[in-house]
């Protein structure tokens, strides 16, 4: 394929976004909190903070070329709202089991209604045994996976994962979002994936459902579909922009 467009990749809650032998231009940018960005101040990681940091992050990389958006779980709300603040920066989304209402939200909620102290222990605790709390949420543990936990854990202090939770639940909770949402859909073709796994825990509205470009649920895979099927995933994320 001649010329493909650039996907940007946009990571969740927690960690990155790890995407095997995708063989066409991409980036993987680390959100404000997280990785590289660690030391951003609490009151700018939210999640439309996350959206101009973005924004700065296409215009240095890919200038006025329009982008593809791959956004997981928190991320694909980002992508959603990216797509609905600059409309003419996107060509495609992918939302993979991205927050569509505030029930999607139920464990940065959580996290978000802690106080420092208790977000930190909870991290502390998780990044004691990266192994039992990765194994927790994938399909079938392997002894590589802890490496990535690991490092997933080690990617972002508990105080981003507080103020993105107290985000995700302002925006996702707002009586705006639904209406939101409906005008990206109108906007730009939107593919739905989701594993096989988790697809009935996840809140999509039927409106999206009717109107979305396309929908893959990953058989065999949950939320975390990039490390139960890494090559399988990165197939579906190539036959909704590529093929």
């Amino acid at each position: 394929m001649r010329n493909p467009t650039p996907v940007v990749f946009i990571h969740g809650f927690i960690g990155t976004l790890d995407i095997a032998d995708y063989a066409f231009p991409h980036a993987m940018p680390d959100l404000l909190g997280y990785g590289e960005h660690q030391a951003a101040p609490f009151d700018t990681i939210t999640l439309s903070g996350q959206v101009e940091h973005l924004r700065r992050f296409v215009d240095s990389h890919f200038g006025s070329k329009p982008v593809d958006l791959v956004g997981h779980s928190v991320g694909g709300a980002i992508a959603m709202l990216f797509a609905h603040t600059y409309p003419e920066y996107v060509r495609r989304v992918v939302n993979v089991e991205g927050n569509f209402t505030l029930d999607d939200a139920f464990w940065s909620a959580s996290v978000g209604r802690m106080s420092p102290g208790e977000a930190a222990a909870m991290l502390n605790g998780f990044r004691s045994d990266p192994s039992a709390w990765i194994n927790g949420a994938v399909t079938e543990p392997a002894p590589h996976l802890e490496g990535i936990a690991a490092r997933w854990l080690a990617h972002q202090p508990a105080s981003t994962l507080r103020a993105m939770g107290q985000s995700v639940v302002t925006i996702t909770g707002s009586a705006d979002y639904p209406g939101l949402l409906e005008q990206v859909f109108n906007r730009h073709p939107v593919y739905l994936l989701s594993g096989e796994r988790s697809h009935k825990s996840w809140n999509v509205p039927r409106r999206a459902w009717e109107k979305c470009a396309g929908h893959q649920m990953l058989a065999g895979s949950g939320h975390l579909m990039m490390l139960d099927d890494p090559a399988t995933f990165s197939a579906a994320i190539r036959r909704c922009l590529v093929e």
